[in-house]
């Protein structure tokens, strides 16, 4: 009944006629735009029903065979259910008598979005015809919605449960994991684990009767295969040989680690299928080992209905139950709401797991809004740029609660890689543009130099439903028009690493101070389409709105590579990056001995002794330089070994032998710095110096008694004060000495 009338109390009695009211189909209400029946709020809009009513006759063959009722209700504002006459079940309603003009006790924060549960005892229903009668309230009279929906479940003492929900993985570290699944009726916990398939011999256990199940397995092995079941004590409702999780390596740990990226993924497309299927054909055998989502990860509203079916069905049959999956909130998981913005009382929250107090590394946040975790080498943070902390700050208020913990998360970061993940990009002319649009502009501008001070690698971004992805860049805080490739770009490569003209690795050494970061929007893993006039940004290297698909980083010890495979299997951009590369290395031996020269990347290897290996042994009888390169031309290490005679206590000084001092100097030529070996036969006074040819110059750097054996020292032009020439470099031990040149340039 829809008319705002005060239909007393007689309306929820069995006996009661309902004929002249209206029938429809559920979900009933108005305003929201997901109702299947519309129901009236009157004329006015500014003083609508407060209360309407709803009635439903169903008949029990057997009401013995059930041991209880679970009811599950969508309500919009409050709520009150009768059976046969009798109140059974009451939600955010006041306590008392219920009359027609009673207000809910607060505005519904969900829209009627999530399902509220509660339990009915055996004896409501009888046998035969029972009649369900319901009233909804509103809170407010200028309420702009109401919502309506009920389900009632009998359960037997055999009651069977159904997974709704997962399972799927979260919050991973090198020994543990927390398993979360939903059932369709509440029951017990039960997690079975082991090592092997078929044998879980280890098992977690909770004996709340939930339908939202959580268990963590902790005590486990790092870097370990673990295969699992879920149920409850009585039922095991899944676990098979698809059912495993592999635990994240001891922190630090240069493990090879494959991070699979989607952005506003969960809008139930083809497109969003389509990406999901060529990336695990793209997988192959491969394990994922980390998930990271971009945020708007289910449409339109992030309700809990629209994870289940946009997310939660689409990614369940693989991904979700064996990889541990990091999110981060856009707009559309707050239902851009101001409300939500503040309060953050969205399923985002109730549906995941998060490291608020630095569970997986980093530093705590106290918050599951924004945090950071620890995988290998690799140091992740998940940022909320859409919700707000405090009522007030956002992401970007440099002085605001998530700004200050990034500071100080960042500050105290070790690890090698440094990736940076969160909803709304500072450079984009896709669906969004970056100059026109505040909250865009105000990342820009105020937030990615704390990026840019702590040499974080590598920023992803959704929101513009397209791909777009820089070169290495610093310093661009302005509009479009503002960047300028010369200045902006530390790199003038595609970092492509494909042989393609100026396609050579990115490269963030000590020698540039580990600066530059690439930006990459990959929000096209669901939606796509809608670019700029202006599209693509100047910013970009590389764009596209017209594929979709998703981002693939693999990392191995100081390499990182990154694909946007798209939803057609094709790989369309790509980029390399490498740390601490382009080395030289000097070495010392001794006369006799080898040693092992490593290349400093990962890859391919061209040595000038026609090695293809990362690592050579060379045991060369003169000073020798090595050097290596990759396939590409792109990367050259230089290895500098300098051979120096065995140390006196490994001479085999026989009768005949002369014992002479031994001196050698590497490198010579040299700019400013060489370092000087020499081994002394016996003990005596030692002096070592360094003269012009024509005798206008001797400088003496070491005369004292020294005992027989082996030293080395460094010496420098520059301390010295003498200027590029050639010298006479003079050692005098006893009535022996030696004497070498060596050359100055400068």
């Amino acid at each position: 009944m829809d008319n705002g009338s005060n239909q007393g109390t007689t309306w929820k009695d069995a006996g009661f006629s309902d004929a002249s009211w209206a029938s429809g189909n559920a979900q009933l209400g108005y305003g929201d735009g997901d109702e299947t029946t519309v129901v009236s709020y009157g004329s006015n809009s500014i003083s609508k029903y407060i209360t309407t009513y709803f009635r439903k006759s169903i008949t029990v063959a057997d009401a013995s065979i059930f041991t209880g009722y679970t009811i599950n209700v969508r309500r919009d504002d409050g709520i009150v259910v009768y059976i046969n006459g009798t109140e059974r079940y009451r939600n955010n309603m006041p306590t008392g008598t219920i009359a027609y003009n009673t207000l809910a006790a607060t505005t519904c924060s969900d829209d009627g979005g999530t399902i509220q549960t509660g339990s009915i005892p055996s004896g409501a229903l009888v046998t035969g015809t029972n009649v369900i009668a319901v009233e909804v309230h509103q809170s407010d009279i200028t309420s702009s919605d109401i919502s309506f929906d009920l389900e009632l479940k009998g359960n037997t003492s055999s009651a069977t449960a159904v997974i709704q929900r997962g399972p799927y993985l979260q919050l991973g570290t090198s020994s543990s994991v927390i398993i979360k699944w939903r059932t369709d009726i509440a029951t017990n916990s039960k997690v079975s684990y082991g090592t092997t398939a078929g044998s879980l011999t280890s098992s977690a256990n909770d004996a709340a009767s939930v339908k939202d199940h959580e268990v963590k397995l902790a005590g486990l092995s790092a870097n370990t295969k673990y295969y699992y079941s879920i149920g409850s004590s009585t039922q095991t409702l899944q676990g098979d040989a698809n059912n495993y999780f592999i635990t994240a390596p001891i922190v630090g740990t240069e493990k090879k680690t494959r991070v699979w990226v989607t952005g506003d993924c969960g809008n139930n497309s083809t497109n969003q299928r389509n990406s999901r299927d060529k990336y695990i054909s793209y997988l192959g055998s491969n394990y994922t080992d980390v998930w990271l989502l971009a945020g708007d990860n289910a449409y339109n509203s992030g309700l809990d209905t629209e994870y289940q079916t946009n997310f939660f069905d689409i990614y369940k049959d693989k991904m979700l139950k064996q990889t541990v999956l990091w999110p981060a909130p856009g707009n559309h998981d707050y239902a851009n709401n101001a409300t939500r913005q503040n309060d953050h009382n969205v399923p985002y929250y109730s549906n995941f797991t998060l490291p608020k107090n630095a569970e997986a590394g980093g530093v705590a946040s106290n918050t599951e809004a924004f945090y950071s975790f620890n995988y290998a080498n690799i140091h992740f943070v998940s940022l909320d740029s859409y919700g707000k902390e405090s009522n007030s700050y956002r992401m970007y208020d440099t002085l605001g609660p998530q700004a200050t913990w990034l500071k100080q998360d960042l500050a105290a970061n070790t690890q090698k890689w440094t990736i940076v993940y969160w909803h709304h990009p500072p450079y984009t002319m896709g669906s969004h543009n970056s100059d026109t649009e505040t909250e865009l502009i105000n990342v820009r501008q105020n937030f990615i130099r704390i990026l840019e001070r702590y040499k974080v690698d590598m920023v992803i971004c959704g929101h513009s439903h397209c791909y777009e992805r820089t070169k290495l860049i610093k310093g661009h805080y302005g509009n479009e028009s503002t960047f300028n490739a010369g200045s902006h770009n530390l790199s003038s490569s595609s970092g492509k690493y494909d042989g393609s003209a100026s396609s050579c690795p990115y490269e963030k050494n000590v020698s540039s101070s580990y600066n530059g970061t690439i930006y990459v929007v990959s929000g096209s893993s669901g939606q796509l389409g809608g670019t700029q006039s202006s599209f693509p940004h100047s910013a970009m290297h590389y764009s596209d709105a017209t594929n979709g698909g998703s981002l693939v980083i693999e990392i191995d010890q100081n390499r990182l590579d990154a694909k946007w495979v798209c939803a057609d299997a094709v790989v369309r951009d790509q980029f390399t990056v490498f740390k601490d590369v382009r080395k030289t290395t000097n070495i010392t031996i001794q006369s006799g001995q080898n040693t092992t020269l490593n290349a400093s990347w990962v890859g391919n290897y061209n040595w000038t002794t026609g090695a293809t290996s990362r690592a050579i042994t060379v045991s060369p009888t003169t000073n020798t330089s090595y050097s290596v390169i990759d396939n590409f031309s792109c990367v050259t290490d230089v290895f500098n070994v300098t051979v120096i005679p065995a140390r006196i206590a490994d001479l085999n000084f026989g009768t005949d032998t002369v014992l002479t001092p031994a001196l050698e100097v590497f490198p010579n030529p040299f700019e400013d710095k060489t370092t000087i070996n020499y081994s002394i036969p016996f003990a005596g006074q030692v002096t070592l110096s360094l003269q012009g040819l024509n005798g206008e110059l001797n400088k003496v750097v070491v005369k004292e008694f020294k005992e027989a054996g082996y030293y080395s020292f460094t010496l420098r032009a520059s301390e010295l004060d003498i200027s590029a020439g050639i010298y006479l470099l003079k050692l005098v031990c006893g009535d022996k000495e030696i004497q070498k040149k060596v050359s100055v340039v400068k």
